[in-house]
């Protein structure tokens, strides 16, 4: 009877334990898809590519809308207590949860570091902070990225196939851990590392360079971007990166995956505080053309006065 009893409450607590990981994530998707997808809509449309770090927000925001793809998977996982899409998929969605982890640090101190470019060395960086450069750069990442995948995948579904697991996403243990799973760790903490090292080197340089009046101004428009990202290491990705390096939980816990998966709905908030012309542009733009039209039917009016 005690069993029946502890069994049917084990039960109830995986059910609204299942509900809530999909209520979270379904969360996370509903959030994130139209926040990246018109982020990106954005950078494309209303801004140039020439500017490094809008090339690095393209990227982010298309590594996101990745995330978000795999997130989907995660909410039909957990409402219905089934994984029917085989092995090859379960892979596949999970190395697009580790890719944003891996390239969104990346791309993330990216920016910060085209930033330090742009307020301590202006000059001496202007022809290496070029679009061309960055896309190079973003390119790179993404071979990176997919190249720590390979002996990841093989690994993941080889323990998959040996072991008949029938939940991806909620396995009874731990696949063997290989040298590229402390790939993300040690990447995200580096990353870490050069975040904290930019935010230093800008606050020194902000607080010996400036007037007092442009010292206000800067420290709006530019703090906050190291400010931004700081707090996306420190809330989202360390984590998850500390419990998979330190405690060897692989795969990572659900929870931290949850959390870790809330930064793509932050990102687009860091364009809009990373880039002054995330909107400004645009605005410019369609003022510039207003008063051009204006000017054009003053001269006519004027022509027609004098006629």
């Amino acid at each position: 009877m005690a069993q029946n009893i502890e069994s049917m409450l084990n039960a109830t607590f995986e059910d609204s334990r299942s509900t809530a990981y999909a209520a979270a994530f379904g969360a996370v998707v509903a959030l994130g898809l139209p926040l990246n997808a018109a982020a990106l809509w954005i950078l494309l449309t209303r801004n140039n590519l020439k500017s490094p770090s809008v090339v690095f927000m393209v990227n982010l925001a298309l590594s996101d809308l990745l995330l978000v793809a795999a997130l989907i998977t995660r909410v039909y996982f957990y409402a219905a207590g089934a994984w029917p899409f085989g092995v090859a998929a379960c892979v596949w969605f999970t190395m697009l949860f580790l890719n944003n982890v891996r390239s969104g640090a990346i791309f993330i101190t990216f920016i910060s570091v085209d930033r330090l470019l742009a307020v301590v060395y202006p000059l001496r960086s202007r022809h290496r902070r070029t679009a061309a450069n960055a896309w190079k750069a973003a390119a790179l990442v993404w071979l990176f990225v997919m190249a720590v995948n390979v002996p990841e995948s093989v690994n993941f579904a080889d323990f998959l196939n040996d072991s008949n697991e029938s939940g991806c996403y909620d396995l009874s243990r731990a696949p063997r851990r290989s040298i590229a799973a402390y790939a993300s760790p040690v990447l995200v903490l580096a990353m870490l590392a050069v975040n904290v090292a930019s935010t230093v080197t800008v606050c020194v340089t902000l607080r010996s360079r400036l007037t007092a009046s442009a010292r206000v101004k800067n420290k709006v428009n530019v703090l906050l971007i190291f400010a931004a990202n700081l707090a996306m290491f420190a809330v989202f990705f360390l984590p998850v990166s500390l419990v998979v390096f330190f405690v060897g939980a692989a795969p990572a816990p659900t929870p931290l995956v949850c959390l870790a998966s809330v930064n793509c709905c932050l990102d687009p908030l860091l364009y809009y505080f990373s880039f002054d012309g995330f909107w400004r542009r645009s605005q410019a733009e369609e003022e510039s053309g207003a008063r051009a039209l204006a000017a054009g039917r003053a001269r006519r009016g004027n022509d027609a006065a004098g006629v």
